[in-house]
């Protein structure tokens, strides 16, 4: 449903689009022969206005299109509410290492033909109530593989779906078989033949980030179809897109190996392995880390493992990469924000969706304790960044409590929240503060990227145990667990007894820390080895 390709294109609204983003970046390196079908998004996701008080306001974005895209004369259509919708397709080339291109093709109804209303689907990301949403996932999912189909791609092995919002292509290719068959009834054989050729990952342990559709509003939205019968395929007069994908999928993977777990415990009767997620080494590491890795692991692009040779660069390298990379964040914050701060400072980095299971106010808990810790331990600042959904009120709530700690705490630690999180800021932000701070409620972190952002940077995590970081934690090597027992308490205790001390006094240490979470924990959590597990388990099996 959505994917990051450049901070130009307001395709995408977080972690999962730039996740989508960066899987294609390393199929393109990787030479993987593969098409990506998302929808185009006229008005973006939104671009975050925040008052002086937090109040977030959203403001369409609206973007060049042309200047990224190229216009494909071939038009589709689909049959929504019993009415053709006109679809054409834009193209987006990513270009590998070597020159090989994966095509990117986002839909689009914004053509004269259609409706009002049919002209706005392809315009807004997460945007409109149920309605919107079937449709959406009308054209994304059937739309997408006639688009395919039309553009010449007829051989596809494998289609694979990400979250339940594509989940309609299954459908679309039974329909294929039963065309194809001159048949009108659904076989258990024509089951099993789209299974094989459909691969499935879900990445949300929280039930309600699956899509379910009334059978009423399905049935008024698809039309009378015969694959609409399927047995299993409404629960309760419920369509559980999750579960839709999940029972037409060969093979099913969760994000990290304790989402595998949730998932199976979810979803009992399906048999779900895990891929542990990644992003692309060298799209996020800092120009000056770049330059460093050049001169000490060459070939670290083409092979992400050899980033465990990081233990062998020479400490005082990677600090000056390090304060490079940190100036140039301080830069784009006084250039933001008009608030100049202390590159020498300890900087801790908090940036994600704005939303309540993320706890981004966890450190405000216990407001005396800060400045205590201040006192005893050593100064700090604190960077934020993160847009709440438009209808999250919870987490628009959040980011005013955040500006609260702020004023009560202006004159103890220096807190700056960032306006319009997007990835350029990402980058920034997760290359140039000294901690990387992730406190969400587990098991609500289904795996988490930034903080591997952060750690291909050299940047350590303070994080609770969940998602990516159960495989990627080893305390006081790689960074630090927060114990879920008494998460606050256990944050102030790490930060007061192990870290900040850490960095003021025992540079070299707080330096053996940042080589580890690049050689441990950058060389293996890249989109490099997660795409490498996809073609031997679920691509060309």
């Amino acid at each position: 449903m959505e994917v990051g390709l450049e901070p130009g294109m307001p395709t995408y609204s977080g972690g999962l689009g730039v996740l989508a983003g960066d899987a294609i970046r390393s199929a393109a390196d990787m030479q993987i022969p593969m098409a990506a079908v998302t929808l185009l998004y006229r008005k973006g996701y939104f671009r975050q206005k925040l008052d002086p008080e937090g109040q977030q306001t959203e403001v369409p974005e609206d973007w060049k299109i042309e200047h990224y895209l190229k216009e494909i004369p071939k038009q589709i259509a689909v049959t929504i509410e019993g009415r053709k919708v006109l679809v054409r397709a834009w193209q987006y080339d990513m270009v590998g290492t070597t020159g090989f291109e994966i095509p990117v093709y986002f839909l689009d109804t914004d053509l004269e033909k259609n409706s009002e209303w049919d002209r706005t689907l392809s315009h807004f990301l997460y945007g409109g109530e149920a309605r919107y949403r079937v449709a959406q996932e009308i054209i994304l999912g059937i739309g997408g593989v006639k688009m395919l189909r039309a553009l010449g791609h007829r051989a596809i092995e494998r289609f694979h779906m990400n979250e339940g919002h594509s989940s309609f292509l299954t459908l679309e290719l039974l329909e294929e078989q039963l065309a194809k068959d001159a048949r009108h009834a659904v076989r258990e054989g024509d089951v099993e033949r789209v299974r094989e050729r459909c691969v499935f990952t879900t990445h949300t342990p929280v039930p309600a980030g699956h899509d379910q559709f009334s059978k009423d509003l399905v049935e008024k939205m698809l039309g009378p179809r015969q694959v609409l019968k399927l047995k299993d395929l409404f629960d309760h007069d419920v369509l559980n897109m999750t579960h839709l994908a999940l029972h037409l999928s060969g093979y099913v993977n969760g994000v990290a190996k304790k989402h595998g777990e949730i998932s199976r415990q979810m979803f009992a009767d399906e048999n779900i392995d895990s891929i542990t997620n990644g992003i692309h080494a060298a799209t996020w590491a800092a120009k000056p880390l770049q330059e460093l890795f050049d001169r000490h692991i060459p070939g670290w692009r083409q092979d992400n493992s050899s980033l465990r040779h990081a233990l062998k660069i020479p400490k005082l390298e990677l600090w000056e990469a390090h304060m490079d990379a940190k100036q140039h964040l301080l830069d784009q914050v006084e250039k933001r924000m008009g608030v100049r701060m202390d590159v020498n400072l300890f900087t801790v980095g908090f940036a994600r969706r704005a939303t309540a299971y993320k706890r981004a106010d966890l450190i405000f808990q216990d407001l005396e304790r800060l400045k205590r810790i201040v006192a005893k331990s050593g100064r700090f600042q604190i960077l934020y960044g993160g847009k709440a959904h438009p209808h999250d009120e919870a987490g628009k709530e959040l980011i005013r409590r955040i500006h609260q700690a702020k004023g009560t705490l202006k004159n103890d630690i220096p807190i700056v929240y960032l306006e319009n999180y997007d990835m350029e800021l990402a980058k920034f932000i997760t290359s140039g503060v000294d901690l990387w701070l992730n406190n969400p409620e587990p098991p609500l972190e289904a795996s988490g990227t930034s903080g591997m952002k952060a750690a291909v940077n050299g940047i350590p995590s303070l994080s609770i145990l969940d998602g990516w970081w159960i495989e990627g934690h080893i305390e006081g090597v790689t960074g630090w667990f927060i114990d879920e027992k008494n998460p606050a308490a256990s944050l102030y205790l790490k930060l007061a007894e192990n870290i900040i001390p850490l960095f003021y006094q025992s540079r070299d240490r707080f330096l053996d820390v940042m080589a580890n979470a690049i050689a441990l924990n950058g060389s293996y959590f890249n989109t490099q080895r997660m795409l490498g597990q996809y073609v031997v388990k679920a691509y060309f099996v």
